[in-house]
């Protein structure tokens, strides 16, 4: 699937996505990278607003669990059970949202649970980053079921 494929397939199934100019930066079975401008998504000190950091943190994180399980050929829904943000330093522009497995060594058992009981969970991470610098962490739980 090509960037522009995903970018457009965020934009259709999760509108938030679109009303945040959220792009499609890099996809492959290591990382998920995304990017948001500041100006649709401000707050009243002229810095990203925390929510829209965090929203795009989640968005990238669920992105790449999306395309890895399409990959795998497994039909299943994913949502996220809890998650924890921690904001780093304020974002005064364009920054970036790197998701990546916390357990990359885990994913085949989570598949193949996925396969065999129709439910598994699996953490991925995402790193926020302006200007180059780190920018902010989020740690999400997610559980995929699947599609009878």
């Amino acid at each position: 699937m090509s960037l522009h494929a995903i970018q457009d397939y965020l934009h259709q199934h999760i509108p938030l996505s679109a009303a945040m100019e959220v792009a499609v930066l890099a996809a492959d079975d290591q990382q998920v990278l995304l990017s948001a401008p500041l100006a649709p998504n401000i707050n009243h000190r002229s810095t990203v607003f925390g929510g829209s950091a965090s929203a795009v943190a989640t968005l990238a994180a669920w992105t790449y669990l999306h395309l890895r399980l399409r990959e795998a050929k497994v039909d299943g829904q994913l949502v996220i059970q809890r998650n924890t943000m921690n904001y780093q330093q304020p974002i005064y522009g364009e920054f970036t949202a790197r998701a990546t497995l916390v357990q990359p060594e885990k994913w085949d058992s989570f598949v193949r649970l996925l396969q065999r009981r129709g439910r598994a969970r699996i953490r991925v991470e995402t790193e926020l980053e302006y200007n180059g610098e780190k920018a902010g962490h989020f740690t999400g739980e997610f559980v995929a079921l699947a599609n009878e």
